[in-house]
């Protein structure tokens, strides 16, 4: 990996080694980053002779994801908590737990996150002034990881190195969002290789196995598709009636946000779903030209320059002039 990304801060390498117990934590409604960081820092942990319980506050909405569920508790218990040091991953702003944010405070905790969203006072409440390793610049959680594995001595395990290259490909959009500075992450991903991951493998757990029920809801979400500022932004929707019809294992958010993504002068793209009557979630996706985690940051949600989300109480329709009225800003000056 690139010698110019910081090291791996030595106060998380004697927090690690001086806890017993530790209770690995992500953000809420998890993708395959997230839950790879956890599932491998778990693994490599109790390699090293430490006690590991793993906590989401789910849901677990992602197909891809669905099979490692089970691995996960929603809210730690008491036994679960006692002596326990906290480690949360792939998340650095309060809230972004969900369920989990009660049961997290108190004991010790460090926080290991590659999104640039979080504000300094934001940092401090989530780590309680505990070690933290963020890295702005990295494509994923899991390579945090891996540097920290590395750190610890340790070499990862084929398994481990299935589920770190598994975020990695999730975040990356398997290496589409790359820029022309990431040599690093290619010189990760052959380290994970040579570890025993399987690209071909890992394609196929990221976009296959999906139900016909998700082709036709994705036809019904692009038939939806709306077009804003010359182009520049594509905005579509997933009724609370098509929830019910096909439920939330069919939704697909990353091939609709790749067929949409591929239009000319399309710099962003928002999906906005009717969970509920009453509440709504929003993916964002974009190019070059906006930050759309900043966007997800100002409505309580999080993510990255090209991919982030929100939850919002409102309709499809209330929701709606709010996002134009912020793209607007964005593109009309």
């Amino acid at each position: 990996m690139n010698s110019r990304e910081p090291k791996v801060p030595a106060h998380l390498i004697e927090f690690i080694k001086e806890g017993k117990k530790f209770l690995i934590a992500g953000h809420k409604e998890p993708d395959g980053d997230c839950v790879g960081s956890q599932l491998a820092l778990a693994s490599a942990l109790r390699r090293m002779g430490k006690e590991l319980i793993l906590c989401s506050a789910g849901p677990f909405k992602r197909t891809e994801i669905k099979s490692y569920e089970h691995f996960f508790c929603s809210v730690p218990s008491e036994n679960d908590r006692d002596g326990a040091r906290v480690i949360i991953v792939d998340c650095s702003e309060p809230g972004r737990t969900g369920d989990l944010e009660p049961s997290l405070g108190g004991p010790p905790r460090a926080v290991i996150d590659h999104h640039g969203t979080g504000k300094e006072a934001d940092l401090a409440a989530v780590s309680g002034g505990g070690p933290v390793f963020i890295d702005k610049q990295a494509s994923s959680t899991t390579l945090l990881v891996l540097k920290l594995m590395w750190g610890l001595g340790l070499e990862p395990t084929r398994e481990e190195a299935e589920l770190l290259f598994f975020g990695l490909c999730t975040d990356t959009g398997f290496f589409h969002f790359v820029d022309g500075d990431g040599a690093g992450v290619f010189e990760a991903a052959a380290a994970l290789v040579r570890s025993g991951a399987n690209p071909k493998s890992t394609f196929a757990a990221i976009y296959g196995g999906k139900s016909l029920d998700s082709r036709k809801l994705l036809s019904h979400i692009l038939i939806k598709a709306e077009s804003f500022f010359d182009g520049k932004l594509i905005i579509s929707f997933e009724g609370h009636e098509d929830v019910c019809r096909f439920g939330y294992e069919s939704r697909d958010s990353d091939s609709l946000y790749q067929l949409l993504g591929a239009i000319e002068g399309v710099e962003a793209i928002v999906l906005v779903c009717q969970d509920t009557p009453l509440i709504c979630s929003v993916g964002l996706r974009s190019r070059d030209l906006v930050d759309v985690g900043n966007i997800a940051a100002a409505f309580g949600g999080g993510g990255h320059k090209n991919a982030a989300s929100f939850s919002v109480n409102g309709t499809i329709d209330s929701i709606k002039p709010e996002i134009i009225k912020v793209f607007e800003g964005l593109f009309s000056s």
